[in-house]
Order: C-alpha cells, then structure tokens, then sequence
C-alpha cells in the first residue's frame, strides 16, 4: 500500500509520437508497489519503456544486494557472518552504512540499523512479537556503537552474533535516488519516481508543481494534506504500513531502539528534503522521537522540514513549512 497519495492532474496521452507526453509505468519491488512517471518530449532519443525497465532493475538489484529476507544479499551475509570476521562489502553499500551511522549520531540513536536485532523477533503477517523477556534479553544489542567500519578495506564487523541490521529505513530513499540519477543521465527533465512511502520528483510538472498528498492515517482513500513539490523528496513512516492489532494494541514495523517497542507517540511523520536518502532515514528519526523533541530535531537541520500526526490526526508542521 502506498503511503503518499501522489495527485496526478489530468494527463492528455497523445498518440501521436511526434508530440512530447507523460509516460507511467508501476511494478512491485521491496515488498510494496513502485511508481514511475516522467515526461519526453522530441528532443530526447531514449524510450520510455527502456528507461522503465532501467528503473525497474535497478530497484530489483538494489533490493537483492540490501534485503535482509533475501539470504544471498550483502544484508543477510553481514548479519550471518560480520560477527565472526570483518566482512568486505561493495563500496555503495559500505557508504550507505556510512550515512546511516552518520544519521544515528546526528539523532543520538533515534534511528539505528541494529532495532533488528529485537525487530526481527516480530511477525506481523502471523502476528506475532516478542515477550518481555525476550526484548529484555536483546535489548542492549540495539546499539549501532557495535558496529564498525573500516573506510580502509570497505568491511564490516558486528560485536555479537545476537547483532542484526536492516536498512528498511533507509533503503528505499537510496534506490529512487538512484533511479532519478539514472534518469537525468538520460536526459531526462521532469520525472517522478515512488516505493511505497517515499517519492523522489525531477524538475517540475512542465509549469507546475508535483502535489503530492499525505494519506490519512486510519483512512486509506483519503489525503490530510496536499504539498506542491519540485525537484525535492518526501517520505512518510506510519503506524499503518506493517502491523497487527492484539489486546487492543497496534504493533507496527517502527521500532523504538531504546524500547524494542513499535514507537508510539505519533501515527504519521513525513518528511521533505532535497537528498532522498535522508528524507528517508529522517522519516522514521522524528517518528520515533515523538511530537515535540521529533520537530525540536528537524528545526535544527535547515535543509528539511516535518509534517506530523499525533494520535488524534492533528497536523503539526515544522516552520519552514508553516511559512
């Protein structure tokens, strides 16, 4: 299920392929369904179904190198292997790691890749968690000071065979980063490209700016918000892509890592910043910061901005957005 409602004004498809027009194209990828829109006009010799399946592969290869579901990727060596030995992975995603510590100290651990290590205790299709016990027992693996990098040989290490990352955070913003790259190499101007709750948009909408609407948190047919957009990011984390109800509580993917708990204090946080990337690690920070000390955090970062929801479906905005 998508998180962001993108509005997609009236598209005129002329059949005529001497006119430029708007191409769109969706396929499914890291467990949710990917988006693609993006204009060409005459001047540009590239074909719109080739740049699809260049985007399309380029997510399915970006998926097999970071998925932890998947037992041939780099994730899952690393969480199998990086205990024993320090373990040489591939440049990009020894950077991506890079980034994602450099996002854990900036948040003082808000947002930490080793929440896997109680997070993958949950089980949301069966719907299933951890006990007490066992969260208790995990716990002090949540802690990305046990992981080490060493820039020299592009490898990794964990302190404890009990340590687990995921890159569920981060992830998706570094693949449609990556996709609209591909696309400017290309010549492409204006272009939009989605997975799930993360969107990277290209230029603008030929004139107009891309809405893009934040759906209501308990409503799936309807936005709270729409947001005019270019050449920016937007992601939003929510209680309500992965969760179970039971006893009357909701269990959802976002973990707190000073909890082992699914953070509580809000039900939506989008953010909106240039670099994808870190919209999408920042997404999931400021959720589980909560309301107050989650906008308190964004202010300080110039570059993006926060759109909050607090349970009773309250909008809050960060500043710049307010302005």
């Amino acid at each position: 299920m998508n998180t962001l409602r993108i509005l997609l004004l009236t598209l005129c498809f002329i059949s005529n392929t001497t006119f430029a027009q708007w191409h769109d194209y969706s396929f499914k990828v890291m467990g949710t369904i990917s988006h693609v829109q993006l204009w060409l006009d005459t001047s540009n010799s590239a074909n719109a179904n080739e740049l699809f399946q260049l985007v399309e592969g380029e997510m399915n290869r970006i998926d097999r190198l970071m998925s932890p579901y998947k037992p041939n990727s780099e994730v899952s060596k690393i969480n199998r292997l990086a205990a024993n030995t320090p373990l040489i992975i591939s440049i990009e995603l020894f950077d991506l790691l890079v980034t994602a510590q450099d996002i854990s100290k900036l948040s003082a651990g808000a947002f930490d890749l080793t929440y896997a290590s109680v997070g993958y205790k949950y089980n949301y299709r069966d719907q299933q968690k951890p006990s007490s016990k066992e969260i208790q027992a995990l716990l002090p693996k949540i802690n990305y000071h046990s992981i080490s990098l060493s820039p020299k040989h592009s490898s990794i290490s964990l302190r404890s065979d009990k340590i687990k990352i995921d890159l569920g955070g981060i992830a998706k913003g570094h693949a449609i980063k990556r996709c609209l790259d591909i696309l400017k190499q290309h010549g492409v101007l204006h272009a939009l490209v989605s997975a799930g709750g993360d969107t990277a948009l290209l230029g603008d909408r030929k004139g107009r700016p891309w809405l893009v609407g934040i759906k209501h948190p308990r409503a799936d047919e309807k936005t709270v918000v729409h947001i005019p957009l270019e050449n920016e990011a937007i992601s939003t984390s929510g209680d309500y892509e992965r969760f179970f109800v039971k006893d009357g509580v909701r269990y959802h993917h976002i973990i707190n890592p000073q909890t082992g708990e699914s953070a509580n204090e809000v039900v939506s946080v989008s953010i909106v910043g240039k670099d994808a990337t870190y919209v999408d690690a920042l997404s999931t920070t400021v959720f589980v910061k909560g309301l107050t000390k989650g906008l308190e955090f964004i202010e300080q970062l110039p570059d993006y901005e926060a759109i909050v929801i607090d349970k009773n479906y309250q909008l809050y905005f960060s500043s710049g957005l307010r302005q």
